[in-house]
């Protein structure tokens, strides 16, 4: 069974259609939408400020979503994927992203809507990730714009995948 647990009187609250893996920990002030998913060894904490998800948003293994205490929640908005082992911290997500494997979004950044933040990238406290751009390396920089086919060729199908993959284990 998942570790979901309230913290201070708040309870995670978790539609029935999302998936959230046995070993998946999901604590405190949490709110996720439709169609989610949660994935082995993922952790939200909602415990020291609030996580609100929109629809279809997969946190992927050993992925750590958390916030900064009374300074930065984190919003993650709708078609976002949080990629392997990547770190989402006290920061607002938009939608349409892909935050890469092993990456890390710290506090007080923007990831604006259909943008990629690359695998391993470092995006330093402050930092916007423009719309429609890929930032990578460390500090995260901008690599290159993003093409309508990249966007609906991995941002879209990826987020896709993670709805059908959830249904295996449901």
């Amino acid at each position: 069974m998942p570790i979901i647990k309230p913290v201070n009187g708040k309870s995670p609250q978790i539609p029935e259609d999302c998936y959230v893996a046995e070993n998946a920990t999901i604590v405190g002030d949490v709110q996720m939408g439709e169609h989610c998913s949660i994935w082995f060894n993922a952790v939200l904490r909602g415990d020291v400020h609030y996580i609100k998800m929109g629809n279809k948003v997969n946190v992927q293994d050993g992925a750590v979503v958390h916030c900064t205490y009374q300074k930065y929640p984190t919003t993650i908005g709708n078609n976002v994927s949080i990629g392997h082992n990547a770190i989402v911290h006290g920061c607002t997500v938009e939608d349409n992203v892909l935050i890469g494997m092993g990456s890390i979004v710290m506090d007080n950044c923007v990831v604006e809507s259909n943008s990629i933040v690359a695998a391993g990238a470092v995006v330093t406290q402050n930092t916007i990730v423009e719309s429609g751009s890929i930032y990578a390396g460390v500090p995260a920089k901008k690599v290159k714009d993003i093409s309508k086919e990249l966007i609906n060729g991995e941002i879209n199908r990826i987020a896709e995948n993670y709805v059908k993959y959830s249904s295996w284990f449901k």
